[in-house]
């Protein structure tokens, strides 16, 4: 019980530090993909400076995410090996096609840090293009993986042993679609959010620079788009789960008791041992809706399922009614910009817009951290649904709290790094009030 604690703290503080860059390293490239179209469009220096700005940053983050990544994949065969033992066979081929994806993201990313004014520009902005879509194919690889750990396909079980092995069908397993998908604009709203927060608080004290104006609107138009989109894809998924995962289903909504109409629960309590959900917000027959789109339906509660295979419903309801409290917050700020937009033609600049902004700017990330704690989380006391139990996978090599304190010893040191290396990006930042002799800013 001891290393399976110790594993599993490490496991979701290194999933938890590295999510922050994969996500960034998903959408940023797009919105530097954006400002150069944009360039190349209008001819404005100032979207070219953003584009080559936000590559910068984009070149830090994914530094820091290729450390955290490869630590975890290392991770994986330590902390998991009977894990790995049965599953690598059949998952294979998810990361194999992920690690193709990655080194095709780096040499992309190189020739677009060190090829401007070097090769037409087109072909530049092909070379970004490039790194913006393996990124995102990056990220989708590897959430199928966490698909298959959620629903398995793609071999056979014969007396605990994996035969009849079809890793294409494990690649394309039931919940790879709706994972995704929900995961790829979570991304997208993450980082548009927040890299739209940093330039709004910019904006609050340079009102009238250019350049933060301008990367408010592409950031904007990244975030508030997928932020929009989210909540129908976030549907899309609870269906999904609804079908493949039921008591992961029953803990994220506080349903400990079997029922047709079933509630849907607005925040609560769950208590595990008097099996209520108190102080909840209950909306009739919402969860039968949502989950079967019918008012109707039955929903299988906690009490359809072994004591023992139960996930803990407390942490589970709780991270999910962070995450979707987020993703409301992130989408109102995303439709208040596009109703001011469509109203006057302007992206909105006002003191409290930007204050709504900046306040929101943490939201996404906040979100992700709390959805990826539902997946993981929910799917306990299984490591693979169905099939291998956590308890089963962890390693008996003892001393994983040294490894503990040591992995986190470095992810602290990575993120002062990254935190120092982007407040210099930030303090550099073009001014609207620049010296003459800083003029050439604007066309570096």
């Amino acid at each position: 019980m001891t290393n399976l604690l110790a594993a599993r703290l490490q496991m979701a503080m290194s999933l938890g530090f590295h999510i922050i860059f994969a996500a960034i390293g998903i959408a940023l490239p797009l919105m530097m993909c954006v400002a150069e179209a944009c360039w190349l469009r209008t001819g404005d220096p100032i979207y070219r400076t953003l584009a080559k700005r936000w590559a910068k940053g984009a070149a830090i983050l994914f530094a820091v995410g290729a450390v955290s990544g490869t630590v975890l994949s290392f991770e994986l065969g330590l902390l998991w090996p009977t894990f790995m033992k049965f599953a690598g066979p059949i998952i294979g081929l998810g990361f194999g096609l992920e690690g193709f994806a990655f080194f095709t993201e780096a040499i992309f990313l190189g020739v677009y840090l060190y090829a401007w004014d070097r090769i037409p520009p087109p072909a530049h902005w092909a070379a970004g293009a490039i790194v913006a879509a393996s990124g995102a194919l990056s990220g989708v690889l590897v959430v199928s993986v966490n698909g298959w750990m959620n629903t398995p396909t793609g071999f056979t079980l014969i007396d605990g042993v994996a035969t009849d092995i079809n890793p294409p069908a494990a690649l394309m397993n039931p919940a790879f679609v709706s994972e995704a998908l929900h995961m790829t604009l979570a991304a997208y709203a993450a980082t548009g959010l927040l890299v739209a927060g940093v330039h709004a608080l910019m904006l609050r004290k340079d009102r009238e620079n250019p350049f933060h104006r301008r990367a408010l609107g592409i950031a904007l138009a990244v975030g508030g788009v997928a932020s929009v989109l989210q909540p129908m894809s976030g549907h899309y998924a609870a269906q999904v789960v609804a079908e493949t995962q039921p008591p992961k289903l029953a803990a994220m909504e506080g349903q400990f008791q079997t029922e047709r109409r079933a509630p849907l629960r607005i925040g609560g309590l769950p208590d595990a041992k008097a099996r209520t959900t108190s102080y909840a917000l209950e909306i009739p027959a919402g969860l039968s809706i949502l989950a079967y789109n019918d008012p109707d339906a039955e929903v299988r509660g906690l009490d359809a399922f072994p004591a023992d295979e139960q996930p803990p419903v407390a942490v589970v309801h709780l991270a999910f009614q962070v995450m979707v409290a987020c993703g409301m917050a992130m989408m109102a700020v995303s439709l208040w910009a596009v109703v001011s937009w469509w109203r006057t033609k302007r992206l909105p600049t006002g003191r409290a817009f930007l204050a709504a902004v900046a306040l929101a700017s943490p939201l996404g990330m906040i979100a992700i951290e709390a959805g990826w704690t539902v997946t993981e989380v929910g799917r306990q006391p299984w490591i693979i649904q169905g099939v291998m139990r956590t308890t089963e996978a962890v390693t008996t090599v003892p001393g994983l709290w040294w490894s503990f304190a040591a992995y986190t010893a470095l992810y602290a040191g990575l993120g002062v790094v990254v935190v120092m290396l982007l407040l210099h990006q930030f303090r550099s930042s073009p001014r609207a009030d620049a010296p003459a002799g800083e003029a050439r800013r604007w066309t570096s």
